[in-house]
């Protein structure tokens, strides 16, 4: 059996509020009486792409579970690479690859530098492609980004979710060991189909988006709650090829309403 831990948008700033949050699910994760296969973090790292936000996530994100981090809209590769992961600050695409005893786990950068919504570079997709011919068939593989490449129904994100993502499809298409796709960018727990497969979609860690029919159109500003826990998603993959999710909440000792930046997708 495969656990892997799915966080997603901490959108770390200056202040105490979006350390905090990401701090209690971080202890969460170190305290449980299980190692996991994988802890990931799907994006939105930093909420301005300062080098001082990158050098706070060093500090927070760090476990005795292994651990992948991608950037999303928010993030700049080249102080993500310098600051994040202690490399040279390139401008390519952020790629990983996570090889478990029993899956395969790919992280592609979904990133468009300068803009908002989502696309997977050419060089992704033809690394994505080699990953997935180097698996043999019979091993599973989880592939995660930070925009969701189908709509979720909520137009504020639709409208900066992956595009061009018919040429995913097709990749999935020809890789029938592809189980599911992972996602953040949309600050809430979801769930849909993307390419034939399931599309799970992490809580954001700093806030949660209200959907549609949830929000108050007197009230200016009204998009996030900022009252809600921060939470996470448990993907579990059986050894017979099941793929379950659960999502959890996880309290902060104050409640998580300290000052600080709130985070938007």
């Amino acid at each position: 059996m495969i656990v892997i831990a799915h966080l997603s948008d901490p959108h770390i700033d200056d202040g105490r509020r979006s350390v905090e949050r990401v701090k209690t699910v971080m202890d969460h994760l170190e305290d449980l009486p299980y190692d996991l296969d994988a802890v990931l973090v799907t994006g939105d790292i930093a909420d301005h792409a300062l080098p001082a936000e990158y050098e706070r996530a060093r500090r927070l994100f760090t476990s005795r579970h292994p651990l992948l981090i991608c950037p999303g809209n928010h993030d700049e590769r080249a102080a993500f690479r310098r600051h994040l992961l202690g490399r040279p600050g390139t401008e390519e695409p952020i790629n990983q690859v996570h090889r478990t005893s029993g899956a395969v786990i790919v992280l592609c950068d979904s990133s468009i530098p300068g803009k908002d919504e989502g696309f997977l570079e050419e060089e992704t997709l033809a690394w994505l492609e080699d990953t997935l011919a180097g698996t043999p068939a019979e091993v599973p593989v989880l592939v995660g980004f930070h925009h969701p490449p189908a709509r979720l129904q909520i137009p504020f994100i639709d409208a900066i979710r992956q595009f061009g993502a018919e040429r995913l499809a097709a990749i999935a298409e020809r890789h029938p060991n592809l189980v599911a796709f992972l996602c953040g960018h949309a600050h809430t727990a979801a769930a849909t189909t993307f390419a034939g497969r399931p599309l799970l979609v992490a809580p954001g860690l700093v806030s949660t988006v209200r959907l549609p029919w949830e929000r108050r159109s007197a009230v200016p500003d009204d998009h996030v709650h900022l009252d809600r826990p921060p939470a996470l998603a448990f993907h579990v993959l059986d050894d017979e090829g099941r793929l379950t999710t659960h999502y959890r909440s996880v309290v902060t000792p104050a409640g998580g309403t300290a000052p600080g930046s709130y985070g938007t997708a």
